[in-house]
């Protein structure tokens, strides 16, 4: 599923005063996420980090409220012509909050040395369990590993082009 065609269609499909600009989306095998960025409040500039803080939150519960059956209605077209669930966030004065995420169970089998490194995380107070700490240890991956990441996908975007260009196509 091409992210530009999904982009589009959010951007058609929701109300032109919801955003300052057309939403990020971000698609995997199972979640579309939709973030859109609020105008900025009137004391993000010149007040304090924490009444910027306070100020984001309102609008961001404000924004979340005054659109739910809105979003909701969307989402469920979105899901049946997309076939993924829908998760949506905002970002307002730089702070982010998601509304809706969708968290998906993954199997994997890991050696001895592998469960111990998660379960020092678990006995050390960094994660709940050792999903928490999978998880944990994934986002610190993709935070520092951020340009290897997008390289990577990008040669995997060329392997799909390449394989769909092919013979008997």
């Amino acid at each position: 599923m091409d992210t530009e065609e999904l982009r589009a269609w959010f951007t058609g499909r929701l109300p032109a005063d919801w955003f300052t600009a057309a939403p990020e989306v971000k698609v995997d095998r199972e979640e579309i996420t939709v973030v859109g960025t609020l105008a900025e409040t009137e004391n993000a500039a010149g007040g304090s980090d924490a009444e910027s803080a306070a100020a984001a939150e309102g609008r961001s519960r404000r924004f979340r409220e005054e659109t739910r059956e809105h979003r909701i209605e969307i989402a469920r077209e979105a899901e049946h012509k997309f076939g993924r669930k829908v998760s949506w966030g905002v970002e307002c004065n730089g702070r982010r909050v998601m509304f809706t995420t969708f968290s998906v169970p993954v199997m994997t089998r890991l050696r001895q040395a592998e469960r111990q490194v998660l379960d020092t995380l678990v006995d050390g107070g960094v994660a709940r369990s050792r999903s928490d700490a999978l998880a944990w240890c994934v986002r610190l991956v993709g935070e520092h590993e951020d340009a290897w990441l997008a390289d990577l996908r990008s040669a995997l975007r060329k392997v799909e082009q390449v394989r769909a260009d092919g013979p008997g196509q």
